[in-house]
């Protein structure tokens, strides 16, 4: 028997993975290649689908678990460690971005509910392609990744008003502020309902299904919870796309959040796969080419506008210019909600025939171009810096409180104060060494200087920040920031101010360091394989290889530049000829209870060797711990012995003592 739409579930996902695959070695997001599909296979392309309404439906499908899976990621204490980035601007970038895309469109003419949504859709960026581009490059915790994140989460949050504002725009609901006192009613409602089931019904319900230890019931559950609280609020007039956040916020502060994430994770990819093929099915690709230079017009507006006001907000924060033009491109394309938000707004005739394929065209062409201008921003950053600025301007003007310019002489400059910056500030502060240190983020530099510590705030891609730590005297800098053209950037100026000085930079991949040593670097530790030296001495150790040995293969492993973990030619075959040789050595511990009989005996008394066939490495008496013990060392009540042999030896002995 045939089935239609099977048929064209294959022609999607075939057609979906020769052109992401494209997509992928041109460096275009995901998310394009899903809409290009649409594009080829719908209707205004090569007409290879035919079930439309129903590839739609599963869409609607996608919508719901997208949103599901928004509200269990968020996290009211995620949102208070960047509630500045969050708060103050993420509302200050939708707030401006919406008054001037408002503006300009009601100066084209449209009316006050179209101009309106029209700004909805205009200040919602990519949260699926900006983070998956920051977190490649690893600078999450970046101060431009910190920022952009913040933004990011509240344009997520932005849109649940946003749709349920939609049909007051179109005026489908009759008087106003009837609408609006049913929209605060229904509010409440909703409040209340998420309150008393994230408190009391459903982690009762959830531990009760869990304690079954049934993968198959928890799933099961999940889905009903999602798509039956999305069901209830379509009932109530609301969009499943909210109720399908509601129910995702009601597990997020729940122990089953991660568990139920990772569970609809693959659900979630494959339907919203159909969710932006069925938007790519909606572009009129004939539209695209007669009207290019409108739509390259409006495109390369949309980019300069969110470009501009994200800047601008970054730089009211109070951070670097730096730090607000690779926000602003970070945050300049259309993002995957606007789609959503466009569907309601399509269902209530707020767009329509050209305005609707313009929106599409504009967001595919934005998105398109998204991975290109992050990548390019860094230069684009590095040159306006170049340009005669004032110097307020380029380091920020957040309030903090001035330091004297370093005064010292043979000191030590950390750039950087996250964990590793940190630990080297103690160990230096240990050992009376001089530091000073350059820190990005305002609000840990007003905090540790309140305890005293010598921070300076400030980009240290600018060379003013050096030369109020004084670096012409430094002996030493070590730059430690998740940042990696910072990075490089910082070891460029620092190389070039004081040629004499000692540079030390931490990075995290090992493709880092050939640029970095370039630039001047005397010395590069690739974090990642850092992890892997410590991994592989605590496996030795426990192997029991020589201290010695262990030490000298770590020096080895550091001074030929980690190449031993690109080539297995200089694995010492003594250290692997003694893994196996002792595979059955352990090291138990065993403590003399009150009343045993090795109370106040000697070692030679007990005869270890002889009668047990083990040895007593080391002695913990009290707080005073005794190193290979002799012969004629008494043992005590509470001594614990670290005993060494064999797993049946050690055994054998523990047990003979024990019960004693």
């Amino acid at each position: 028997m045939e089935i239609p739409l099977l048929y064209d579930v294959v022609i999607i996902f075939g057609i979906a993975i020769a052109v992401l695959y494209v997509c992928h070695r041109l460096g275009v997001p995901t998310v394009v290649g899903f809409l290009l599909t649409g594009t080829v296979a719908g209707p205004y392309g090569f007409g290879l689908v035919k079930a439309v309404h129903e590839v739609e439906v599963i869409a609607e499908v996608g919508v719901v678990l997208l949103l599901f899976t928004i509200g269990i990621e968020f996290s009211l204490k995620r949102l208070l460690q960047i509630r500045k980035s969050v708060l103050l601007g993420g509302s200050l970038q939708v707030g401006i971005t919406f008054s001037a895309a408002l503006f300009v469109a009601m100066q084209l003419g449209r009316p006050v509910g179209e101009a309106v949504f029209i700004g909805f859709l205009v200040v919602l960026s990519s949260t699926v392609i900006v983070l998956k581009l920051i977190q490649e490059k690893a600078e999450v915790d970046s101060p431009h990744g910190r920022t952009t994140l913040g933004i990011l989460i509240f344009q997520d949050i932005a849109i649940v008003p946003m749709i349920l504002i939609t049909p007051i725009l179109a005026g489908a609901t009759g008087n106003i502020g009837e609408t609006l006192a049913l929209l605060l009613a229904k509010g409440i409602g909703l409040v209340l309902l998420v309150i008393v089931s994230a408190r009391w019904v459903v982690p009762g319900l959830l531990f009760q299904i869990a304690k079954t230890r049934d993968h198959e019931l928890f799933l099961l559950s999940i889905i009903v919870l999602c798509l039956g609280v999305a069901w209830l609020t379509s009932l109530a007039g609301l969009s499943l796309a909210l109720g399908a956040f509601l129910a995702g916020l009601i597990i997020s502060e729940s122990e089953y959040s991660h568990q139920a994430l990772g569970n609809i994770l693959p659900f979630r990819d494959v339907f919203t796969t159909f969710f932006f093929v069925s938007i790519g099915m909606m572009l009129d690709v004939s539209f695209l080419f007669r009207e290019p230079a409108l739509i390259a017009m409006i495109t390369l507006g949309v980019l300069a506008l969110k470009t501009t006001v994200a800047g601008f907000v970054v730089i009211v924060l109070g951070l670097p210019l730096r730090t607000a033009i690779l926000v602003g491109f970070a945050l300049s394309q259309i993002g995957e909600f606007s789609f959503i938000l466009s569907r309601t707004g399509l269902e209530y005739g707020l767009l329509a025939g050209d305005i609707y394929q313009t929106f599409l065209a504009v967001s595919v062409l934005s998105m398109a171009a998204a991975p290109f201008l992050i990548a390019l921003s860094p230069r684009i950053a590095d040159a306006t810096l170049r340009v005669p600025l004032p110097q307020r301007l380029k380091t920020g003007f957040y309030p903090v409180v001035r330091t004297e310019d370093v005064q010292e002489k043979d000191h030590l400059i950390i750039v950087g104060f996250g964990v590793n910056g940190r630990n080297v500030a103690r160990a230096a502060r240990i050992a009376g060494i001089p530091y000073a240190v350059i820190e990005m983020n305002p609000e840990t530099v007003r905090s540790e200087k309140e305890k005293g510590e010598v921070i300076y705030y400030g980009d240290a891609t600018q060379e003013a920040i050096f030369e109020h730590v004084n670096i012409d005297a430094a002996r030493i800098v070590v730059i430690a920031i998740n940042d990696p053209t910072g990075t490089r950037r910082i070891t460029e100026i620092a190389r070039r101010m004081n040629p004499r000085v000692h540079l030390i930079v931490r990075t995290r991949y090992l493709q880092e360091m050939k640029p970095l040593y370039d630039l001047g670097a005397n010395e590069v530790i690739p974090e990642e394989f850092e992890t892997s030296v410590e991994i592989f001495t605590r496996v030795l150790a426990k192997y029991l290889i020589p201290r010695d040995e262990i030490e000298r293969l770590v020096c080895e492993v550091r001074a030929d530049g980690y190449e031993m973990f690109r080539s297995l030619s200089k694995a010492s075959s003594t250290l692997f000829d003694l893994k196996h040789q002792l595979h059955d050595i352990d090291i138990s511990t065993f403590r003399i209870v009150p009343g045993s009989e090795l109370i106040g005996k000697t070692f030679g008394d007990i005869g270890l060797r002889q009668h047990y066939g083990v040895s007593v490495v080391a002695i913990l008496r009290g707080e005073q711990v005794i190193s290979n013990p002799g012969a004629d060392t008494r043992l005590d009540e509470d001594d614990v012995l670290f005993v060494l042999g064999s797993a049946e030896k050690t055994s054998e002995f523990i047990r003979a003592f024990s019960a004693a």
